[in-house]
């Protein structure tokens, strides 16, 4: 694997951290990812994981902290803002509409508008059409007709779809939260076939996985959350799985574990 180390920082936490009330669900988190690279988050459930990346994307309001991307300091009020700056993400539950095509899931709430007339707008749904194509292309996701309704594909064509939306808007970041957790075979095959194709491309990627076995196969680097906390920061050529393991359930311990970064 690569040294990322000396490449531009893409986004940086610094103690964030997030309470619900009494409950320290996240707490004191220092991460940073660097262009280009792929880091997997890992952890048991109840870890931390998810809580993370919600500060990040402000599905959630943190508690205290500062989440710093592209080098300057952000604190965005909605998951819109979030996208708006760069960070795509692809939650668990897709958040796809069912009953629009292709090219209206990618644009929607940010479609393009072809004739402004206020209310009665006119879509520029051409130009939409390509931009779909140029992201499908992009990303080596192959649906054979964009125009049909989301509802009527595939588990695994619609998770291509909804990762598709990261190369569509030429994102700073994509965040994926167990993009696999509910396919087949042949469709995780085809989403780490697009994960391998951003990895080519130089797009930087936060993967949240149980997945021990795809995420050695795909990431450089491996941040284990336990109980809120970074307990350990592994670069995938220099450990293993039961280290990994050991980790998570506490077998070892992180006090002194190099910063992730």
């Amino acid at each position: 694997m690569l040294d990322y180390s000396n490449s531009e920082v893409v986004l940086e936490t610094r103690d964030l951290t997030k309470h619900y009330g009494g409950v320290h669900a996240l707490e004191g988190a220092n991460f940073k990812i660097h262009k280009g690279e792929h880091v997997a988050i890992m952890g048991d459930n109840g870890a931390g994981k998810s809580t993370f990346v919600r500060q990040i994307t402000a599905v959630e309001q943190r508690t205290r902290g500062d989440v710093i991307l592209g080098g300057q300091s952000v604190h965005f009020g909605s998951p819109i803002e979030a996208r708006e700056a760069g960070i795509e993400t692809v939650f668990q539950n897709l958040a796809l509409a069912d009953d629009l095509d292709v090219p209206s899931n990618l644009f929607l709430g940010r479609e393009k508008i072809k004739f402004n007339l206020g209310p009665f707008s006119i879509l520029d749904n051409k130009a939409m059409r390509e931009a779909t194509m140029a992201g499908l292309v992009k990303t080596g996701v192959k649906i054979p007709n964009i125009l049909n309704p989301i509802r009527n594909m595939s588990g695994g064509q619609r998770q291509c779809v909804a990762i598709a939306r990261t190369a569509a808007f030429h994102s700073k970041l994509t965040i994926m939260d167990e993009p696999t957790a509910a396919l087949g075979v042949q469709e995780t095959a085809q989403v780490e076939n697009i994960i391998r194709t951003l990895k080519e491309q130089g797009e930087p990627l936060i993967l949240i996985s149980h997945n021990m076995r795809q995420v050695f196969d795909l990431m450089d680097r491996i941040v284990v959350f336990r109980r809120g906390r970074i307990c350990a920061n592994l670069h995938v050529s220099d450990t293993d799985p039961q280290d990994v393991v050991a980790y998570i359930t506490g077998a070892k311990t992180g006090e002194e574990f190099p910063e992730a970064r």
